[in-house]
């Protein structure tokens, strides 16, 4: 019987075992997903010489989860989340999610893992708390502030530019009180930490202005789960139309959010592509306000622009184009004199 099939399960951490991705690369493959580079650690089930299944970990974000075709129904995906749960709590990770095919909501179901948003026919979040999201909710209701027009602002800020500024000026000027998160995933140029200090010194000023650092609820582009996701196309909508769910019917009702503000997006198609979403997902409930660009020596302001600049050091020009406070960073933390102090 499948279920008195021995199976050894061991630990492998990427770094250290980076020959022994090849085979976990075929497993996936023959369910037809791939790898995400940010794995760092895969619980795998070994029969005898042959890996029979997978399951990877991303700081709190379970992945890759495959099992060989001829062990399937054998409860043995059942047990490969239990053992790579185990190895999350062991490194400190008790809120876990996971993204998969909505098809496979209900094997994760019966595994301890409740639904937050779903793209459609492409892709579910979940995560291993039935009170998770509204955990969250709570601690964002301490921040609610009273007026009829409540704005929000995500951005990344990376980093903060005049052009970011610029966006918050705008909006603060329109709304009785601004909500403006910090997307919070270190997978930008500038960490966290920095892009966060950035944004508060450079709205400072703003009396009706509340910062908030960024939660596994405002999703990242770049650590969206996307290896059960062939095409590139579906992977943006997937990360879209989550995030924009997720903003819609937890984030903005908490807040009383009535306004989104966005700035248009010229160089981007993938920002341009959420800017859409955001305008179809939102509109029956919430004014999406999107505001053109400013512009400085000619060009509308990008952050990509001021972080080619940085790498040639040339400081003289990302003056022009970002906050004397961002500016005040940049050069303590980033100038060439400053790494060699």
């Amino acid at each position: 019987m499948h279920s008195q099939l021995p199976i050894d399960f061991r630990q492998t951490i990427v770094a250290q075992h980076p020959e022994r991705l090849s085979q976990i690369r075929y497993l996936l493959a023959d369910s037809g997903l791939g790898l995400d580079n940010d794995i760092t650690l895969f619980v795998e089930a070994w029969s005898g010489p042959q890996l029979v299944g997978c399951a990877g970990l991303a700081a709190n974000v379970i992945k890759c989860v495959a099992v060989d075709e001829k062990l399937r129904g054998a409860n043995l995906s059942a047990r490969l989340l239990a053992e790579v749960e185990n190895a999350a709590l062991a490194r400190g990770h008790f809120h876990l999610f996971l993204c998969t095919r909505p098809c496979n909501k209900e094997r994760f179901a019966r595994s301890g893992f409740w639904p937050i948003a779903q793209s459609g026919n492409n892709a579910v979040l979940l995560e291993n708390t039935p009170q998770g999201i509204e955990r969250y909710c709570r601690s964002l209701q301490r921040s609610r502030k009273c007026g009829e027009k409540i704005g929000a602002i995500v951005m990344n800020a990376n980093p903060f530019t005049l052009g970011h500024r610029h966006l918050v000026e705008q909006a603060a000027t329109q709304c009785d009180w601004l909500h403006l998160f910090v997307v919070r995933e270190d997978a930008s140029f500038f960490p966290f930490s920095d892009r966060l200090e950035m944004v508060r010194a450079g709205v400072a000023h703003f009396p009706n202005v509340s910062v908030h650092e960024g939660s596994q609820y405002i999703i990242s582009r770049a650590t969206f789960p996307s290896y059960f996701l062939k095409e590139t196309g579906k992977v943006q909508q997937a990360w879209s139309e989550i995030d924009v769910l997720i903003f819609r019917d937890f984030i903005a009702p908490t807040l009383g959010i009535t306004h989104r503000f966005i700035g248009s997006e010229p160089f981007c198609d993938i920002t341009r592509q959420y800017n859409q979403t955001l305008h179809q997902l939102l509109a029956a409930e919430i004014d999406v306000v999107e505001m053109p660009r400013i512009k400085a020596t000619g060009n509308a302001i990008s952050a990509s622009e001021v972080r080619r600049l940085l790498k040639t050091q040339q400081f003289s020009r990302i003056r022009e184009i970002v906050p004397e406070s961002t500016f005040v960073h940049l050069e303590a933390h980033y100038s060439a004199s400053a790494e060699v102090a």
